[in-house]
């Protein structure tokens, strides 16, 4: 039986072009992610309809979102949004062993309480379960992709690092039991919102029986109809729909070792440039070498922010 995944692209806050419809026609990531599927022998179910997280959830592996803002509002695209117990519902799932790929801006859903430019000790639910939150982004431009994990599924194309055009986001409210898959260097980076040592742009974590990846690439239409981004998109699938066993470790205190402290300059909600050092919640644990230790092949291996974004 194909595994069958819930691809959820409501915007209650900005909405992308890669998941707007024009009319009754797809959007260009249920497309794609459609052709993934059929290549890779696994089903999309595609939605805007919040509703759907009343319903039976059992018939799913996974959910991919690519969302915005407070999915229990209609907000930008005025779809039926989220019930509170639908939200809920959807955490139960993933906790109870359902997977999870969040793209792009699934990290500007449901965000934590407290200002975007300043960490929370108290996070909202999502975000913990998702383990890293939006604080901003600059303009979009060429920056170097270094590849922390290139044996987890769908990086084993990308070498040791890639350089790509797009629309970078800065992180903060990382989770201590992420596993970095890619990292964002940030050394000659434009924008105030760079100015900060490399920090994870795409993990890997457990929760509870869950498996979790998000991956912060996703905004420009050429990413999405890349090889390469397929490819991530296929792998992370596959993992987290259970294609393949793996030992998550730890390692952001390894590879992005400053990723908890942001410097620089970014733009408050009243648009005014702010200048701060911020110490991350959830700092990182110490730890030994580590990586991530296969146990079975598998066949794939190969807002706050609304304003923000304007």
């Amino acid at each position: 039986m194909k595994k069958r995944t819930l691809f959820f692209s409501k915007s209650s806050g900005f909405e992308h072009d890669p998941v707007k419809r024009n009319g009754a026609a797809p959007s260009l990531s249920e497309l794609t992610l459609s052709a993934i599927g059929k290549k890779h022998g696994f089903e999309i179910v595609a939605t805007k309809d919040g509703r759907v997280f009343d319903g039976d959830l059992a018939q799913y592996d996974a959910f991919l979102f690519y969302t915005t803002g407070d999915l229990t509002d209609p907000g930008t695209d005025e779809m039926p949004p989220m019930s509170a117990l639908g939200k809920q519902a959807l955490l139960s799932a993933i906790r109870e062993g359902k997977g999870f790929v969040g793209l792009h801006s699934a990290s500007d859903t449901f965000h934590s309480k407290g200002k975007s430019f300043e960490s929370q000790a108290e996070l909202d639910p999502f975000i913990a379960m998702l383990g890293g939150e939006f604080i901003s982004h600059g303009s979009q431009q060429e920056a170097r992709v270094r590849v922390a994990d290139p044996t987890f599924p769908g990086l084993l194309g990308s070498g040791e690092a890639f350089t790509i055009k797009e629309e970078w986001y800065s992180l903060k409210n990382f989770a201590r039991d992420i596993h970095v898959l890619l990292v964002l260097e940030t050394d000659g980076m434009q924008g105030s919102e760079y100015r900060r040592p490399p920090f994870p742009l795409a993990w890997a974590r457990k929760e509870e029986k869950g498996r979790v990846y998000y991956n912060a690439m996703g905004h420009r239409d050429d990413v999405w109809t890349s090889e390469r981004f397929q490819q991530m998109l296929a792998g992370a699938i596959a993992w987290a729909t259970g294609g393949t066993e793996l030992v998550l470790v730890a390692n952001m205190s390894l590879v992005t070792p400053q990723a908890s402290v942001t410097r620089g300059r970014g733009q408050g909600r009243d648009g005014r440039a702010r200048s701060r050092r911020i110490r991350l919640a959830r700092d990182p644990i110490s730890q030994g070498p580590g990586g991530v230790r296969k146990i079975s092949r598998d066949r794939h291996s190969r807002s706050a922010a609304a304003v923000l974004h304007r």
